[in-house]
């Protein structure tokens, strides 16, 4: 059984678990008003340290901006609460989940007389598509569901109400035996998982969709294309034509959770051999070695846990 906070860092106070309930009059009970973050603490030799944090906390910040939210906090406040609410909880590795949300005040589709509420909670997370997964590959649908619309829902914004559309995503792929789908955007080239992002290899180049393709610009993904480019593997940013997951040679997701993800078959179409390609494994093995204290942190994107 997978470890729950005991302690949840609210306003700048910690309370517990058991305490941590929001009312039913919230606005983003009612209208889904949240934004929030997905981040991993990883057991570094001995020593828990949190995996790009900085960089998580000012996307959570940008996402309140995008849904003009005031937060009374800074990126610094955030990065110190996070930490703080690690130590408090005595967990070596963990999945760490700051909300920003509207909670009472209103319940007008106008969200601004609501009150912004800040919370931190912790609990421990294994791999995320199973842990079979980062060896053996997932076997992935192309969704029926499209990703939001340009200047309909900002997909910049890791916001609650933009995994309504990722969870028919999912769904559809559970019901159908899949273990994930795979989204197209709008103007039908390939955006995303329902909760990673995603990677396409052909002769050598890595190809992924770029931020006008509706996806969240991951920060795991970003890691990726710079262990990457540092092999001297071409990666292009650009728009990718479905009917390339089938012609590929290696396909991978990205993700906090999903870490870095082969997928070994699309539409029931076998993805190259049918299993975790080279560039793949080279690319998840450099990952899994830095985050799990293997390999020296060369890029500074560790902090520890005092």
């Amino acid at each position: 059984m997978e470890r729950l906070s005991e302690k949840v860092w609210k306003d700048g106070e910690f309370i517990d678990f058991d305490d941590a309930n929001i009312h039913i009059m919230s606005h983003v009970v009612h209208y889904g008003s949240c934004v929030f973050e997905g981040i991993r603490c990883y057991d570094v030799n001995g020593t828990p340290a949190v995996f790009r944090l900085p960089e998580h906390a000012q996307r959570l910040l940008d996402s309140a901006k995008i849904y003009r939210m005031e937060v009374p906090y800074s990126r610094d406040d955030l990065v110190k609460a996070m930490l703080d609410t690690i130590k408090a909880n005595k967990f070596k590795a963990c999945y760490i989940r700051p909300v920003i949300f509207r909670s009472t005040g209103g319940l007008g589709v106008n969200p601004f007389p609501c009150k912004v509420e800040t919370w931190i909670i912790t609990w421990e997370w294994g791999a995320y598509l199973g842990a079979e997964a980062l060896e053996q590959g997932v076997d992935v649908q192309v969704s029926t569901w499209t990703r939001m619309a340009p200047n309909t829902m900002p997909a910049m914004a890791k916001a609650a109400c933009n995994y309504m559309n990722a969870q028919l995503t999912k769904m559809e792929a559970i019901t159908n035996d899949y273990v994930e789908g795979i989204a197209l955007a709008t103007d039908g080239y390939v955006s995303e998982g329902s909760g990673e992002n995603l990677f396409v290899i052909r002769d050598g180049v890595i190809h992924t969709p770029p931020l006008a393709a509706s996806i969240l610009g991951g920060i795991t993904r970003n890691s990726v294309i710079q262990l990457a480019r540092e092999e001297g593997i071409e990666v292009r940013e650009e728009k990718i034509p479905r009917e390339m997951l089938y012609i590929a040679d290696e396909l991978f997701f990205t993700g906090t959770a999903a870490e870095v993800t082969p997928i070994r078959s699309v539409d029931k179409v076998k993805v190259g051999s049918g299993s975790r390609g080279p560039i793949t494994e080279t690319l998840q093995k450099k990952y899994m070695d830095i985050v799990h204290g293997k390999a020296e942190d060369r890029y500074g994107w560790f902090t520890p846990v005092e």
